[in-house]
């Protein structure tokens, strides 16, 4: 295994093995040079008030912040055990009834012991985001 596809591999199981992704169901996407993407199946145990019926928007900050932190993995395997730093999301709309959401993030730069990311959840379509996120990552790795 390559290096890259080490990293790879390293972020994708951060989807499937840490405890609170594994439990929330999270499905990973796409992993590939410091850009993941992630999905959700809608499920009614983890909806914001029964009368919407859209996925709670914790739930989405959740995704937003681990995908982040999936991205930053993605940079160097081995290197790189992202936390977070500092997290913006801006909630543009609630989540459709009933929809899966998926959510994609960029590492767009590694500065020192810092990560920068940014992406985007939606729903039904990726044109239509629910929010926007921007962030940092501090890791413990050697700065590209």
């Amino acid at each position: 295994m390559t290096g890259s596809d080490a990293a790879l591999a390293a972020a994708f199981g951060m989807a499937t093995t840490v405890p609170q992704a594994a439990a929330l169901g999270f499905e990973p996407g796409t992993i590939a040079d410091g850009k993941a993407m992630m999905s959700l199946p809608w499920r009614a145990d983890l909806v914001e008030d029964d009368s919407s019926q859209a996925l709670a928007s914790g739930i989405i900050t959740t995704m937003l912040d681990h995908c982040g932190g999936m991205a930053v993995t993605a940079v160097k395997v081995g290197q790189f055990h992202p936390a977070t730093l500092d997290l913006r999301i801006d909630f543009l709309r609630p989540a459709a009834a009933r929809a899966a959401v998926t959510v994609q993030v960029h590492c767009y730069r590694v500065a020192g012991p810092i990560a920068y990311v940014r992406g985007e959840a939606w729903d039904l379509d990726p044109a239509d985001p629910i929010a926007t996120v921007q962030g940092a990552f501090v890791h413990n790795g050697v700065p590209a």
